[in-house]
């Protein structure tokens, strides 16, 4: 396979609904996944995994039971799996997550906001 770039700005402009993340690229078991958020998710973990948040536009608030993590625009975090979180943002936020195929939006918590085959762009 013969390598290309990818421009975040053409691939975000592909993406339509909030909270539906599109995988842009693959690197061995891991999954490059945009997505367009806006509002409240759904309080979940990740048993098996833990997630990477990299804010590529806008600002996100990231609920932990105890805390509150606040990531601006080129600010990243990790979350550990296990580790229950809530992604908030009060406007439009682009985030990219960097997580192993497969991995459901929701982690352990099945619900309306679950998306359990995630579309490439």
């Amino acid at each position: 396979m013969i390598p290309t770039t990818i421009n975040f700005v053409d691939k975000f402009n592909l993406v339509r609904a909030h909270w539906s993340p599109k995988i842009i690229a693959q690197m061995n078991d891991y999954q490059f996944k945009i997505a367009k958020i806006q509002g409240e998710f759904v309080w979940h973990s990740h048993s098996e995994t833990d997630e990477a948040f990299i804010v590529i536009h806008g600002r996100m608030q990231i609920e932990l039971r105890e805390t509150r993590l606040h990531l601006e625009a080129g600010e990243m975090c990790v979350i550990p799996k296990g580790l229950e979180h809530k992604p908030v943002t009060t406007q439009e936020c682009h985030i990219l997550l960097i997580e192993p195929a497969g991995t459901i939006n929701t982690g352990d918590t099945d619900g309306e906001m679950t998306i359990t085959e995630t579309d490439w762009i």
